[in-house]
């Protein structure tokens, strides 16, 4: 049976009355709905004029080329041809979707570049835009105007020979207000009045102790290149010491674990000094590259350079974080000292002739933060008043650059070091009431140390020595001398531990050395 519409075997046949033609139901009833007539002879049709047949179900016969093994080689081929063409759209779809993906990645990298940068020029002008402000009682346009046309240029550095200027060409500085000096006036009467009734901390390590002293560990921290440590400072809260070397980085060092956490790259030159701050994880790095970096420390132990200052002429020596940590103050070579603060990273003043012979090659705050001491490169060691920023006093006799410069916690004592040995200073007499020459006038004594009980006092150059501090008229007793380094680099900075249980020395030999008590400090690397 075929149906007279689709010459085929009719699934659901029916049969007119009329013509007596069989039909596939959904078929004509298309057809009659569509044009009320049958399909074939023309006459009117309804579908009262249909009726259903009952067949069985026709099984459809198998197309011709299913019929033979050619035709299903064939039909097979066809398959494959088809699966192949469309695989081979999918991977022109896929390589599409990865050069998109590229591309997008690459355009995200870039506006996170620019933001960055838009960031730092934002936070740059709005220190400009505050410095101003204090300058002169600029309108909010004119201000922000001064602002952004001294905003760093498209490469991203300051404009800094069209910064600040005032008559003359000198750059004006904000100066230090009269609130910063009533907080660090406020600072002083409370570590004064701690320091009269303050005691020797049990805990402090003895002097039968510092006797016993021996190398615990060596550590090489930075790059054999350019070998050398030149400075060095512990954290006040934690086991973590920081190093800068020749090598232009900066290491921070965990000691109970002996590992490096991290290594501070951005300088161009040397680092010659490094300061950890008591709060906000703040570290702060001196260079000979004229530049003072500030880091913030983060959760994964790295830090992130957040301001890199350009105030100095000439290489940076000398970093000093004031007590308030708030503030702080760097001497360099250029024969001024800039005093800092320390949450925007802005000069507040810059102290100093930069067109003087003499440079700064050390510095250091008095405990209670009012009196700074500077060292220079013609042997001359000046103490400061930070409030009026007037030079007080000084200090002569030593032979070639003042390498390094310690105050005393008992706020009497000066300790100031250089080709010659050490020199110590009565501040309330303003004299030298003692000196050592530990070495020959070949060797200078390349740093001085007091602990932070103001017990010890360490020497280092080829080698490290340990003084007992007495009084004036008393005799300071050589407690312990520890090897001679000259065969493998002189020491070039010494810091003590908490209550003294142990000292770090670093060295040009470009190693970390810790000295304490065996079975107390670090273990042998």
């Amino acid at each position: 049976m075929i149906c007279a519409i689709s010459g085929e075997a009719p699934e659901e046949p029916v049969v007119s009355k009329k013509s007596g033609l069989l039909f596939e139901k959904r078929l004509i009833e298309r057809h009659v709905t569509d044009y009320g007539k049958c399909p074939v002879t023309g006459e009117p049709h309804t579908m009262d004029d249909i009726v259903s047949v009952k067949t069985n179900k026709a099984v459809k016969p198998r197309p011709l080329q299913a019929a033979s093994i050619p035709g299903l080689l064939g039909m097979f081929q066809n398959e494959w041809d088809a699966l192949m063409l469309s695989n081979f759209a999918l991977e022109q779809q896929l390589n599409t979707a990865r050069q998109e993906l590229s591309h997008a990645l690459y355009q995200h990298d870039a506006a996170c570049r620019v933001i960055a940068r838009l960031k730092k020029e934002r936070d740059e002008a709005r220190t400009l835009l505050a410095q101003a402000e204090r300058q002169i009682p600029l309108s909010a346009s004119s201000a922000a105007a001064a602002a952004a046309n001294a905003m760093v240029v498209s490469n991203g550095k300051r404009a800094a020979e069209d910064e600040d200027l005032g008559p003359g060409g000198k750059r004006i500085r904000p100066g230090i207000s009269a609130e910063i000096i009533a907080e660090l006036t406020d600072c002083n009467a409370i570590l004064s009045g701690q320091r009269k009734k303050r005691q020797i901390p049990p805990t402090l390590a003895p002097v039968d102790a510092l006797e016993r002293y021996t190398q615990l560990s060596s550590h090489p921290l930075h790059k054999t290149s350019k070998p050398g440590i030149l400075s060095a400072d512990i954290h006040p809260s934690k086991d973590v010491i920081a190093t800068g070397g020749v090598d232009t980085n900066a290491v921070v060092f965990d000691r109970t674990s002996g590992q490096i956490l991290c290594t501070l790259s951005g300088h161009s030159k040397k680092v010659t000094s490094v300061k950890f701050v008591a709060r906000d994880e703040l570290f702060v790095t001196g260079s000979g590259d004229k530049t003072v970096r500030l880091w913030q420390g983060s959760e994964n132990g790295n830090y992130n350079c957040l301001h890199v200052l350009k105030d100095h002429t000439a290489e940076v020596q000398a970093v000093s974080i004031h007590a308030t940590n708030n503030y702080f103050v760097t001497a360099a070579l250029d024969n001024t000292w800039c005093f800092y603060d320390l949450s925007s990273g802005l000069c507040l003043t810059q102290v100093g002739e930069p067109s003087g012979e003499e440079g700064y090659t050390s510095a250091a705050f008095h405990p209670d933060g009012l009196i700074l001491g500077t060292g220079t490169s013609e042997a001359l060691v000046r103490i400061w008043d930070v409030k009026t920023q007037s030079n007080v006093a000084k200090f002569d006799g030593h032979e070639g650059p003042v390498t390094a410069i310690s105050f005393s916690e008992n706020g009497y004592f000066l300790a100031t070091a250089a080709r010659d040995g050490v020199k110590l200073w009565d501040l309330r007499k303003l004299r030298n009431f003692r000196s050592f020459a530990p070495y020959d006038s070949s060797t200078p004594t390349n740093a001085v140390e007091f602990d932070h009980s103001g017990s010890y006092l360490a020497i280092a150059g080829s080698d490290i020595r340990l003084y007992q501090v007495a009084n004036v008229k008393m005799e300071w007793n050589l407690i312990k001398t520890f090897p001679d380094l000259s065969g493998t680099g002189k020491a070039t900075c010494v810091k003590f531990g908490p209550d003294a249980k142990y000292m770090a020395v670093g060295s040009m030999d470009r190693n970390l050395r810790i000295f304490g008590l065996p079975g107390g400090g670090s273990e042998e690397s």
